[in-house]
């Protein structure tokens, strides 16, 4: 089969590579019919190459068919349409009964120190080959896939692999809710999400923050009001005029350690992604590497004793935290990776209703083959051509 493949900081290629086979009972193998680029691919494809080999599969956002299934596999046949969420999760340990299926301890990747196992997703989470391929091997799949009815495309199903769950639960930890004022920082898919999410859970205001014009105008379509951070010269100031001088209820941070506006870690991050692998991972794990605009912008945005969810993926161990600040004003901090099925049954009316209130066919910009991958990874970290979603079509 053709997949995607890692080959460097900044490279990747299709290549043909083994089809995927049932090893376990547990697993199924399903033909991909769409598979998405997500921003924390781009963490792969920039700064986190120390963790990879080349030759790696990657992508997590992956729906298709359901090929064959192994002997425990009941839920599922060959032939239903599937999306399969980018954690690894068996359903029944004590995590995954208790809604912390990204903990799953069955899947648990204990020699490093992590959560559940990821699709695609380095050494960190298993090295389990990814879903931006024509074919995937589904471990836990007497748990993982998500059954889709055969209406409507791809897209309407797709996210609920990662980007959907992902960003219900940053609104959810974010404690937003009916009557509520929110923000949401960075407008990149998730934040799109998180916005929309936030008003159809009922927040009477919900503000989005971004520089990138195609990002500010989808948001606007859906009702959010924007505010430009090239345009404003104090966005914290600007969030607190517009409820009342008190600032936001909850603040979603849907940008992490990608974040602009902090050069020295910028600088840092980069040269630790071009050191030697053993060097890099112990830069990485030993100094602040990340740029923590956007998690300032935050901390800086909500009202006192409101919440802060951290969506946005950071990578560093050490990286410098306001705790005076946080303590003073009593904020609260959720983060994390989603729990992709414990939001499921929450989301699924949204995207039964023909209405498309989540608007899950307002946000892909870009549809293409799986050869012309490549270019999809390059405009989508370039922000070329009005570029918000890649969906590559296997």
């Amino acid at each position: 089969m053709k997949a995607l493949t890692w080959q460097g900081t900044g490279k990747v290629s299709v290549e043909t590579v083994p089809d995927p086979v049932i090893a376990e009972p547990t697993d199924a193998v399903v033909r991909m019919t769409s598979t998405a680029i997500c921003g924390s691919d781009l963490h792969l494809y920039d700064v986190l190459g120390m963790y990879l080999d080349k030759g790696d599969i990657i992508g997590h956002e992956p729906m298709g068919i359901v090929e064959e299934v192994g002997p425990e596999v009941t839920h599922v046949k060959p032939g239903d349409r599937v999306v399969i969420p980018f954690n690894i999760s068996c359903g029944h340990c004590w995590m995954c009964t208790h809604g912390f299926m990204a903990q799953c301890e069955t899947t648990q990747v204990r020699e490093q120190d992590k959560g559940a196992a990821l699709f695609g997703y380095t050494k960190l989470y298993g090295q389990v080959p990814g879903g931006q391929a024509e074919y995937l091997r589904v471990p836990q799949a007497q748990f993982g896939p998500i059954k889709v009815p055969q209406e409507h495309a791809d897209e309407r199903w797709l996210f609920l692999s990662d980007i959907l769950p992902t960003a219900w639960q940053s609104v959810k930890y974010a404690d937003v809710g009916e009557g509520d004022t929110c923000a949401v920082i960075g407008l990149g898919p998730v934040g799109q999400f998180a916005t929309r999410v936030a008003k159809h859970l009922g927040a009477e205001q919900v503000i989005g923050v971004d520089n990138v014009p195609e990002r500010l105008e989808m948001a606007r379509r859906h009702g959010i009001t924007v505010l430009d951070s090239n345009e404003v010269d104090d966005v914290p100031a600007a969030i607190r005029e517009l409820t009342r001088g008190r600032g936001v209820d909850g603040v979603v941070d849907a940008v992490g350690m990608e974040a602009h506006g902090t050069p020295f870690q910028e600088v840092a991050q980069k040269a630790a992604g071009l050191l030697p692998d053993a060097m890099a991972r112990k830069a990485t794990e030993t100094f602040g590497i990340d740029r923590m605009a956007a998690m300032r912008t935050a901390f800086d945005s909500v009202r006192r004793a409101g919440t802060v969810s951290l969506i946005g993926v950071y990578g560093g161990e050490a990286d410098p935290m306001p705790m005076m600040q946080l303590f003073d004003r009593g904020v609260t901090m959720r983060m994390g990776q989603a729990h992709v099925k414990r939001w499921i049954d929450d989301i699924m009316p949204a995207l039964q209703d023909d209405a498309d209130p989540l608007g899950t066919e307002d946000l892909t910009t870009h549809k293409m083959a799986l050869d012309e991958a490549p270019h999809g990874y390059e405009i989508f970290k370039n922000k070329e051509d009005g570029c918000i979603k890649v969906v590559l079509k296997p």
